[in-house]
């Protein structure tokens, strides 16, 4: 069976409203929302924070080591 890994980030901009709404409340440009899922990490620590009080995800998803 396969273990198919969930992203993240993609989940937690789902739970805010999708990328252009989460681009708004964050400060940062749609472009950037689609970099953080693509990278599946926040680089941000004060971004990830924000995404994650907006979405619920815990921060440690948001910034895997």
């Amino acid at each position: 069976m396969f273990n198919i890994r969930e992203n993240q980030i993609r989940k937690a901009v789902d739970l805010v409203g999708g990328p252009t709404y989460t681009s708004n409340l964050c400060g940062v440009s749609n472009a950037c929302v689609h970099k953080w899922i693509k990278a599946e990490r926040v680089p941000n620590i004060e971004r990830a924070r924000k995404l994650s009080e907006l979405s619920g995800v815990a921060i440690a998803k948001l910034r895997p080591v």
